[in-house]
């Protein structure tokens, strides 16, 4: 068997055009346009390079981007108060404060200074908890893109199977809980999982959030199973070059898989079209104006 390939950049590009298509709706017919406030403290050249590709896909999707470059010694004080002056910018639908921040940042407090309502990375301890309530929340980024390949793939998930590999409050955490809102039966796993392999083979699907390169070969999988690669790892090749590379052994896994995601060109292109898609729900939401539910958990 040779896995079909799910294309997170085709995806991600047809979830940026019905993002677009909503936004020009929203001027057109309630004068709205949509914003994303974008915070990066410190100069961390990935986070650098994740900002500037946000902005040019906000703008690009019709949106109002605002973005906010804090130097490093940035007191705690001052991005507090930052992000109080975007709660309260009506022009402002979603706030993101790029992660990681500097150590000396409290990450969980300047999360949860956030407006909920404005939270669209779905970090904020109110939406964590309507998330795990399975009641309505802006859901994290990353997990929301998963579930939107697996239903695209698999069209309804009830009854299936799933394993996540790996805990974070970022991805794995949320994606267990989206895939048990869907009706999966749902297993957590991690590096501390006793027969991790055994877990893992009976998955129909699996979705391997770990951090480690190339952790999961192909017999750990089940024959047909769907397997959704979170993972971005830069590794050094023979030739002493660097490449990306997932959380799974594509080429054994692919092997014995249904389907899969490859890296790049997977999960990751997913991510920011979640983002701009979340962004026009809570636009959506704080205006009282119908959502679109294709792209809600």
């Amino acid at each position: 068997m040779t896995a079909q390939v799910i294309d997170g950049k085709a995806f991600a590009g047809r979830v940026r055009e019905k993002v677009a298509a909503q936004v020009a709706s929203l001027k057109a017919e309630h004068n709205i346009t949509p914003g994303l406030a974008v915070v990066l403290v410190g100069e961390d050249p990935a986070s650098q390079v994740y900002v500037r590709s946000k902005g040019k896909q906000t703008v690009e999707a019709g949106m109002n981007s605002y973005e906010y470059k804090l130097e490093a010694d940035t007191s705690e004080s001052d991005l507090l108060a930052m992000i109080d002056k975007l709660n309260a910018d009506d022009n402002v639908h979603g706030i993101l404060v790029q992660l990681p921040l500097p150590k000396h940042l409290n990450e969980d407090l300047v999360i949860n200074r956030i407006a909920p309502s404005k939270d669209v990375d779905g970090f904020h301890i109110s939406n964590v908890g309507l998330l795990g309530t399975g009641q309505k929340s802006m859901v994290p980024c990353t997990p929301l893109g998963c579930l939107l390949m697996l239903r695209d793939h698999h069209g309804s998930l009830s009854g299936m199977d799933a394993v996540v590999i790996g805990r974070s409050n970022i991805v794995g955490k949320p994606m267990a809980q989206l895939l048990l809102n869907d009706s999966c039966t749902v297993t957590i796993a991690h590096s501390r999982t006793k027969n991790l392999a055994d877990v893992v083979r009976r998955a129909d699907i699996v979705v391997a959030a770990v951090g480690r390169p190339e952790m999961v070969p192909g017999d750990w999988i089940k024959e047909g199973a769907t397997v959704i690669d979170v993972g971005i790892n830069r590794i050094e090749t023979d030739e002493g070059k660097t490449k990306l590379v997932g959380d799974v052994d594509y080429d054994s896994c692919a092997a014995v898989a249904g389907a899969i995601t490859p890296v790049p060109g997977g999960v990751g292109p997913m991510t920011i079209a979640c983002l701009l898609a979340n962004t026009v729900t809570a636009c959506c939401r704080i205006h009282g104006l119908a959502e679109d539910n294709e792209f809600t958990a």
